[in-house]
């Protein structure tokens, strides 16, 4: 995991221990996202790539906060703007 369920918690200032899995599957599904957008499946440039962990965070925060009207286009377009410098040119 590029975070850890406390430090997304402390970023999201969620204090209590209800939305741990829930939290726990955003990471994984904002990470995936995010390596999909880089277009590799290694998923140590997620811990170097420039604006990795921002992206990665800043995915799990929009899942979070937009559960049930999320608008995943405009996530995605956030994401690649944020990931573009490190995304490979094809898989």
């Amino acid at each position: 995991m590029t975070v850890s369920v406390k430090e997304i918690k402390n970023f999201l200032r969620v204090d209590h221990n209800e939305d741990d899995s829930l939290i726990r599957s955003y990471i994984s599904a904002a990470e995936a996202l995010c390596l999909d957008i880089l277009r590799t499946e290694d998923r140590t440039i997620l811990k170097t790539a420039k604006n990795a962990k921002i992206a990665v965070l800043y995915a799990i925060a929009y899942f979070y906060e937009h559960r049930e009207e999320a608008d995943y286009k405009a996530l995605t377009i956030s994401l690649r703007a944020l990931l573009f410098g490190s995304r490979k040119e094809e898989f």
